[in-house]
């Protein structure tokens, strides 16, 4: 179980990957995000995209998904008190595949609940050929 004392600043874990569909680009842009470069790939190609690219948001949740399963779940996490800056530097493609990291920034111990402690992430996310296509700051508080 990973714990606040195991979270040191300047530490890097890699996450893992994930191929991106069109398929999964479509279903979960039509359901959250349906605005025309995601959703129809004639616009798409018409817009100044040149063609279909996933939501940032749908990023973000690929990312997400990836600290749960090699972070989150394991840990002592208590949930976060939010995000701080996202950054979407470059479209993500159908077949692109992501692949996510998180880097501990900080941590700061509780002053006013000793059981716990503040820990602030940057998770980003590059493509196959090495982009950065997100990044994103943001805080979690872990259980000592």
């Amino acid at each position: 179980m990973l714990t606040f004392h195991d979270l040191i600043p300047g530490q890097t874990t890699i996450l893992g990957s994930k191929t991106v569909s069109e398929e999964e680009i479509l279903r979960f842009a039509e359901e959250f995000d349906p605005q025309p470069f995601h959703i129809d790939a004639a616009a798409a190609a018409m817009s100044p995209f040149g063609g279909l690219i996933a939501s940032g948001w749908h990023t973000c949740s690929i990312a997400m998904r990836l600290l749960v399963e090699g972070v989150l779940k394991n840990s002592t996490s208590m949930g976060s008190p939010g995000v701080e800056q996202i950054r979407w530097l470059k479209p993500v493609r159908p077949g692109d595949t992501l692949t996510v990291s998180v880097t501990v920034l900080e941590s700061k111990p509780s002053t006013s609940r000793p059981d716990r402690g503040t820990v602030k992430i940057r998770t980003e996310a590059t493509n196959q050929r090495g982009e950065q296509v997100m990044w994103m700051e943001s805080f979690g508080i872990f259980g000592i």
